[in-house]
């Protein structure tokens, strides 16, 4: 049984996957915004006669932790789904990604994210990142929510996978 408290790290390539997302604007006070959105996402989904192929996710696409983020909901998907204005087709996109895996609430990922960040730079890693006039854009920059809260109630045993999508080259 491996020591959880301590991170580990690895470079994992994915295959692109279809998912159905809602974008949303927010801010580090108003990030339940988008989370918000991945119930009646599913829902959405059932409605349609479709389900998850995996577990819930948020995709930042545009960080500026003081200010506005630009930040996706969303649920992987076995065969593209049309949207419907709101709810819009994507792919998240193939390539080689830095993943670690959190056990514990959800009030503690910006350290590990921040962890995560550190790791990559002591490697030399480089992520498929850039800056812009409105916050670190990213191209795909993720966190899987591989436990249902409804399901399981203790925040010491949600598992959350993070995956950053490194620079190619």
């Amino acid at each position: 049984m491996s020591d959880t408290s301590t991170p580990t790290y690895e470079v994992r390539h994915r295959a692109a996957q279809h998912a159905v997302t809602v974008t949303r604007t927010v801010t580090m006070t108003t990030m339940n915004e988008v989370v918000d959105e991945i119930p009646p996402l599913v829902d959405w989904l059932a409605a349609r006669g479709q389900a998850p192929s995996g577990p819930a996710f948020l995709r930042y696409l545009v960080i500026d932790m003081a200010a506005d983020m630009v930040v996706q909901a969303g649920v992987p998907v076995a065969v593209p789904v049309p949207g419907d204005g709101h709810v819009e087709p994507d792919v998240l996109p193939a390539g080689d990604y830095l993943t670690t895996v959190h056990v514990g609430p959800y009030d503690e990922l910006e350290a590990v994210t921040g962890d995560l960040l550190d790791h990559a730079a002591a490697e030399g890693l480089r992520f498929d990142a850039h800056p812009s006039d409105a916050g670190d854009v990213w191209t795909s920059r993720l966190e899987w929510y591989e436990t249902n809260p409804v399901e399981e109630p203790d925040p010491a045993r949600w598992v959350t996978r993070l995956e950053f999508r490194l620079a190619d080259g």
